[in-house]
């Protein structure tokens, strides 16, 4: 059940494809999850022009490289975002923001991702990862108080907006894993059984599992895995650290930039952190993942040609194969 070992490219897309496969083939990668921003996949060319898909798979093919999955969060996230603002204005497809009409910029979002299934389908992937965004998110405080009826309104507008987008991955055979990640939809462990459940539990609808988001937020990453077993559609290598206990430091960040020593967490490179990834892995090897582990490289702390490939190294060691049969087997006499 070895499982291929790739790189999620969203964290280098200042630079061109070509260069990112160079440099993730020579330190040993299996392949790429590709990120469709920067010039690494433009879903929209992808989904119509033969000559463009056949140039990335060219691209692939030239340094040995495979695509399980590829990844669209930044034109993800405003499809249920509120507000909508200068942020998105730098993250998503220019032909997605348009005049910034709020309402305008989340149905663009919406098609965007219709025509990421398609670009997947065609390049021969069946994994779609993303963020959903939410309409909810900026109540997460609680405070001004928050009418039950506001949150029951938020889940249905994500059902409403979502639904229509997994009805075309259904058609072209793709599945979407959300990222459970703090400002989606599903952020934690009960709010990942609410947005299931809005959405009718539909096979389209899975979960990417980052671990990263789980140990600032005291989640059990192992658990949850266990938990959602039929539902771990991808999975992403990030770490984090956290960096509380000094009566200081909060859980939140407080407004503070990455790797500034004042905040309560912050992501450091695969293995640097607070993740039990030797357990992580023996539960993805329990309950039969057998998909891509893919190293998402984030760290304002240490230089990105230093963590990636010591990322590689860490991963291949520590996601091992389970065994063959059961070492008390051998205590059989065979009768």
């Amino acid at each position: 059940m070895t499982r291929p070992v790739t790189l999620f490219t969203g964290q280098w897309a200042d630079l061109p494809l070509e260069e990112v496969c160079r440099l993730a083939s020579g330190w040993g990668y299996d392949g790429l999850e590709i990120a469709c921003w920067g010039d690494h996949l433009d879903v929209a060319r992808a989904a119509e022009d033969d000559t463009y898909l056949d140039g990335r798979r060219a691209l692939l093919d030239k340094y040995g490289l495979q695509v399980h999955a590829i990844s669209n969060h930044l034109n993800g996230q405003a499809v249920c975002d509120d507000p909508i603002d200068e942020r998105h204005r730098a993250i998503v497809h220019p032909r997605v923001w348009g005049d910034g009409d709020p309402e305008g910029v989340r149905r663009r979002a919406a098609e965007e991702m219709k025509l990421t299934a398609h670009a997947a389908a065609r390049l021969g992937v069946r994994t779609v990862v993303g963020f959903t965004g939410s309409k909810i998110w900026k109540t997460v405080a609680m405070f001004p108080p928050v009418p039950e009826s506001m949150i029951d309104d938020g889940y249905a507008d994500f059902a409403a907006r979502w639904n229509p987008i997994l009805d075309v991955f259904d058609e072209v055979g793709v599945r979407f894993a959300h990222e459970v990640h703090p400002s989606e939809i599903a952020y934690d462990y009960w709010t990942t059984t609410r947005a299931l459940e809005a959405v009718g539990h539909r096979e389209a609808f899975g979960l990417n599992w980052d671990p990263s988001h789980f140990v600032w937020q005291d989640l059990d990453p192992v658990g949850f895995l266990w938990d959602f077993r039929e539902r771990i559609y991808h999975v992403d290598c990030k770490d984090a650290k956290r960096q509380v206990g000094n009566g200081r430091n909060g859980r939140l960040g407080s407004h503070l930039p990455w790797a500034d020593p004042r905040r309560g967490w912050d992501f450091v490179s695969t293995g640097h952190g607070d993740v039990p990834w030797e357990s992580c892995f023996r539960m993805l090897n329990t309950i039969g993942y057998d998909g891509p582990i893919s190293v998402e490289w984030e760290d304002a702390g240490m230089d990105r040609l230093v963590g990636t490939p010591e990322a590689l190294a860490f991963v291949r060691r520590l996601a091992f194969d389970p065994p063959a049969a059961s070492f008390d087997a051998a205590f059989s006499n065979g009768a």
